[in-house]
């Protein structure tokens, strides 16, 4: 014996392990922890980093998160952004690896597909806002954007709102035609295939958007009186989702202001010169903390900006590996 202490293993997960593990109503609770302990400083969360490339960017996320008992946890994710994949070359557009570590001495627990992850706590943050936020009574969904996310975004809220109607679209005909599908067979729900955007917002109170897009596909004309707005796609200083002026007149709600100034809708309606950062309504964790009550009146529209936050990839990591631990799930390897 030397005296070393022994080496601990690392987890490999791969995608299919964690769709094993985690159910998406099972991100819910470890992002809502999430956003409490960010809120409440238990959180440490640096800026992003934006790495462009020819055709798409890669984005890396870390963040420490120390839990109410006493474990302390750090995730660093690094994803690839290329919208052009599934018609270039039949790739997802996100794929990356969660790099989970013991923030106590460092070791690394596991080495984890991000993909799942990414959509799914992302799902779960737009869940969670709704929740809170939305009025009490939808008649109709609209999403925006039908790809995986958007699939995941409309599965997370039917289980808080089920309306009477879900309208879509998607730039993408072929992309629309299969998430009508996919909707009907997966999530028990029809699907209406809309013409346009406006004809998908139309008399719709709860609004999903999911995008790639560059310029405002939002307006205020097109939102009813009440309307809740989760935007997810501007995850990047180039995209833009939400017009300007519907940030002006919303009760806005970001997932970490910084964030949102740098990439979210809230930083191109900053740079148009009609928000002001004091503008800025709450941040999520404040609504889970009572410190914001939410919409003030049945009229108000409300959006949540949701960049997507490395406590939440934090969260969700330790989750899964909990669970990986508990059935012997993954491939354990010496990596050092």
């Amino acid at each position: 014996m030397d005296g070393r202490s022994p080496r601990r293993k690392t987890l490999i997960l791969g995608r299919a392990d964690i769709g094993r593990l985690m159910a998406p109503r099972d991100y819910v609770g470890p992002v809502e922890a999430a956003f409490v302990a960010l809120a409440e400083g238990r959180a440490t969360m640096p800026a992003p980093l934006h790495l462009p490339a020819e055709g798409g960017a890669f984005h890396a996320k870390g963040a420490r998160l120390a839990w109410p008992d006493g474990r302390d946890f750090a995730a660093v994710k690094i994803n690839g952004n290329f919208p052009g994949n599934p018609a270039r070359c039949g790739l997802p557009t996100i794929q990356g690896a969660l790099v989970l570590s013991d923030a106590r001495n460092g070791a690394v627990l596991a080495l984890m597909d991000s993909t799942e992850i990414t959509r799914r706590r992302t799902a779960a943050a737009t869940a969670i806002a709704l929740d809170r936020l939305a009025l009490p009574k939808v008649d109709k969904y609209a999403v925006i954007g039908c790809g995986d996310l958007g699939l995941a975004q409309l599965e997370a809220a039917l289980a808080y709102r089920r309306p009477k109607s879900v309208s879509a679209y998607d730039g993408d005909a072929e992309a629309l035609a299969r998430f009508v599908s996919r909707a009907k067979e997966n999530l028990a729900v029809a699907v209406e295939a809309a013409a346009s955007v406006a004809e998908a917002l139309r008399q719709a109170t709860v609004v999903l958007t999911a995008t790639t897009a560059t310029t405002p596909i939002v307006g205020r004309a097109t939102l009813a009186p009440g309307t809740f707005v989760a935007a997810v796609g501007a995850d990047a200083p180039h995209k833009s989702e939400i017009a300007p002026e519907v940030m002006r007149e919303a009760r806005i709600v970001v997932d970490a202001f910084e964030q949102c100034a740098a990439f979210g809708d809230l930083r191109h309606a900053i740079a148009a010169g009609v928000v002001k950062p004091t503008d800025v309504a709450a941040s999520l964790g404040d609504v889970l903390l009572g410190r914001w009550p939410g919409r003030r009146t049945p009229e108000d529209i409300v959006v949540f900006d949701s960049t997507g936050l490395a406590v939440q990839d934090v969260a969700a990591g330790v989750a899964i590996y909990d669970r990986a631990l508990a059935t012997g799930a993954g491939t354990a390897l010496v990596l050092g």
